[in-house]
């Protein structure tokens, strides 16, 4: 998704919370109160986008011959990961009922269609609209019924569905470590552990998102989700397990979710009676962190607790419920099974009973995986963290079967550990919260592609992004074409007025006239020094795109290699293009600016129009920024495959100073038995950013302002009506 995209959806979200958020005060109900409500709407929205994405996949089918015409049923959406929705549970037939109409009633006879046609949902979806007014429903159905929400697709009304689980969960969060898990968090863990099979547990599921990305993973294969995986849940607050159903439904998907406090609750059993311990495939979780509560003498014998308790307190309370839950993830896996799950940056570390723990899992040989996270990733704490992963697949060390390994072969066996240190691989969303583009988080995962050995999966990352750049590179050219079309609509009027017109000139003071003739000069001199730049970077760019069409590079790292360094001049002189669109643009204003000035005068203003002017200087910077980002997109590309490249030159595991290690039991155990990556990756040599994007800069701290600028409206607003309830 690029920059103005995410910057789009990210402006919708603000806009759609702030106008629920005020349809909440009007209503007088608490955050708690108002957020079923409100998430079942969406819930409504976002379900009906998928009905009718998946009903016009259908027709097509049909029209296609893929599919015969015939009355459809159930299973044709729940296909398409949708569901078929009855007609008075659509959004639009919400929206097309009768002014006057008791919207509440409809809301709740359409959340009861939805639960007598889907049984998983039943007793799940809120119901009480009744205690709204008329008006404010109608608003709030029309707050989410824009062109642009209507047209969503399901990731970007997925994101929007999630913006809002956060933010209740920010309204209402508890001090007690428990925070909506960021899909960003979320996709690294999927990313690595790769569910796309048998049984999927969740013991802190929360609102399900665990499940949501596994089924995107599974179906980004080509694999239909509920024929390859069976999800199970368990979660305490019976309102989460709510959000978690709807969760689920609104993506066409089912799962066993129970109420239960996994600390010390094992509820499911599997279709042939099974417990879940001992025969999961994957189990993923973000469970609460630093919990100190737990009744040692309730789970003391817990099967799920291999290698014993990891401290009692003088309360006979677990010291830190931590380690109770990576035993508990431990012991869930089969024989095969892989488990990625997010963890407090203490747990890596910590010592006494904690250690001890530790180390018995350590010489289990089924820790794979570390990567640790900086702070500002979670949207209600700043804490940093780390990603655990087990693997209990992974096969046994070389030495203990008489062998060494050959050349390039796998690193993940059973005496190794991959230390990834990411704190320093981000994307700033907001002031307070980050999290990774999609080519970080497919960059990290290349890393661990490495470590198991899979160089061709590195290579076609590679190559996917050659691919892409010359995608991006061929829209280069319409781009700027736009640009220089608008340029030279800028330009005319300009023209046209204060150099051929001869009364406009000989009415003119010469101090202006000669600063507005030295504008337009310097305008035309960096117009000619573009076209030449231009010219020289297009050509280019399409005789790449041949070069790179004819390579071989998807089974060549040298190809890539030879591809890439290809492009290194045309990136640099993309680079130069973009500060020369900059700078036509600024002389373009500058010369507007000085026509305007000029313009005061009587006799020269009929013949300068300023604000049909001050129209197309508008339009040029609009130009501008899209050839910009255009460029932009291109130079992206090619730096994510310098990213990968520069650091893994032979497209094999190797240490890298500052981001990633392969360490050996022998290494961990003389550290103490820590698994905290930054302890073993050292730090990164200083870099000199030659990509330093200033105007990314700039709007980076835009948004801190516009941040705070929020922020300070609201303290003010809460200290208004503090003074009022105060009757001061």
């Amino acid at each position: 998704m690029s920059a103005n995209a995410l910057q789009n959806i990210s402006k919708i979200e603000d806009s759609l919370w702030e106008a629920a958020d005020q349809l909440r005060a009007n209503s007088k109900l608490t955050s708690s109160e108002y957020c079923m409500p409100v998430l079942g709407v969406i819930f409504l929205r976002h379900a009906t986008n998928r009905y009718q994405a998946a009903l016009q996949a259908i027709e097509v089918d049909q029209a296609a011959g893929k599919m015969p015409k015939r009355t459809l049923v159930k299973g044709d959406f729940i296909k398409r990961r949708a569901l078929m929705l009855p007609e008075i549970a659509r959004y639009d037939h919400l929206l097309k009922l009768p002014s006057g109409a008791n919207l509440g009633a409809a809301l709740v006879e359409a959340m009861n269609a939805i639960e007598a046609d889907f049984e998983p949902l039943a007793g799940q979806l809120p119901k009480d609209y009744d205690r709204f007014e008329n008006k404010l429903l109608e608003d709030l159905l029309r707050n989410f019924d824009s062109e642009a929400l209507r047209k969503a697709s399901g990731d970007v009304f997925g994101r929007i569905y999630e913006y809002f689980l956060m933010k209740f969960a920010m309204q209402g969060a508890q001090d007690n470590g428990e925070f909506f898990t960021p899909p960003s968090l979320v996709q690294t863990i999927v990313n690595v552990i790769e569910p796309d099979h048998g049984v999927v547990f969740d013991p802190a599921c929360g609102s399900g998102g665990m499940f949501v990305q596994s089924s995107h993973f599974i179906e980004h294969e080509g694999l239909d989700t509920m024929k390859r995986v069976t999800f199970y849940g368990q979660e305490k607050t019976a309102t989460t397990i709510r959000l978690a159903k709807m969760n689920l439904a609104v993506h066409g998907l089912e799962g066993d979710i129970r109420e239960a406090n996994s600390f010390y609750d094992d509820v499911h059993r599997l279709q042939d009676g099974r417990a879940l311990w001992g025969n999961c495939d994957f189990v993923m979780a973000n469970p609460p962190f630093n919990v100190d509560m737990v009744d040692a003498e309730r789970v003391k014998d817990d099967r799920r607790l291999p290698f014993g308790l990891p401290g009692v307190n003088k309360d006979k309370r677990v010291s830190n419920g931590n380690y109770l839950w990576i035993s508990y993830f431990h012991s869930y896996l089969s024989d095969k099974g892989r488990a990625g799950f997010v963890m407090s940056s203490q747990a890596s570390s910590a010592g006494h009973g904690e250690k001890e723990v530790r180390r018995k899992l350590v010489e289990t040989g089924d820790v794979d995986v570390m990567i640790a996270i900086r702070s500002n990733f979670f949207y209600t704490r700043t804490v940093p963290c780390e990603l655990w992963h087990f693997d209990k697949s992974k096969p046994p060390s070389p030495a203990s079967v008489g062998g060494a390994g050959g050349e390039g072969a796998a690193l993940n066996h059973k005496g190794n550990v991959l230390m990834l240190d990411a704190r320093n691989i981000y994307r700033k969303v907001t002031r307070k919260i980050y999290d990774f583009s999609p080519e970080q988080q497919a960059n990290l995962t290349a890393i661990v592609w490495l470590y198991r050995g899979q160089r061709e999966r590195f290579l076609g990352l590679v190559q996917d992004y050659c691919t892409r750049i010359a995608s991006e590179s061929a829209a280069i050219t319409p781009a700027l074409t736009s640009f220089e079309t608008r340029l030279t609509a800028s330009r005319a009027p300009l023209v046209a007025a204060f150099t051929e017109s001869a009364i406009a000139l000989n009415t003119l003071t010469s101090e202006k006239q000669r600063a507005f003739a030295d504008a337009m000069a310097e305008w035309a001199e960096a117009a000619n020094a573009y076209v030449t730049d231009r010219t020289a970077l297009t050509a280019g760019l399409v005789g790449w795109a041949r070069i790179c069409a004819h390579a071989d590079s998807k089974k060549s790292n040298e190809a890539q290699h030879a591809t890439r360094q290809s492009f290194d001049p045309l990136a640099e002189a993309a680079r130069g293009l973009i500060k020369q669109i900059d700078l036509l643009y600024k002389l373009a204003a500058r010369a507007a600016q000085l026509a305007n000035e000029l313009a005061t005068d009587e006799t020269a203003a009929e013949f300068f129009d300023r604000r049909a002017t001050g129209k197309l200087i508008k339009q040029l910077d609009e130009e501008r920024k899209a050839a910009v980002e255009q460029l932009k997109a291109a130079t992206y590309l090619h730096r994510q495959i310098a990213w990968l490249q520069d650091r893994f030159p032979n497209a094999e595991m190797q240490d890298v100073p500052g981001l990633c290690k392969v360490v050996s039991r022998a290494d961990i155990e003389a550290a103490d038995w820590s698994l905290t990556p930054g302890r073993y990756v050292g730090v990164a040599p200083v870099e000199v950013d030659e990509d330093f994007d200033f105007e990314q800069t700039l709007r980076d701290i835009h948004v801190e302002l516009a941040d705070l600028n929020r922020e300070a409206v609201g303290l003010a607003a809460k200290i208004q009506e503090n003074f009022e309830e105060l009757g001061i």
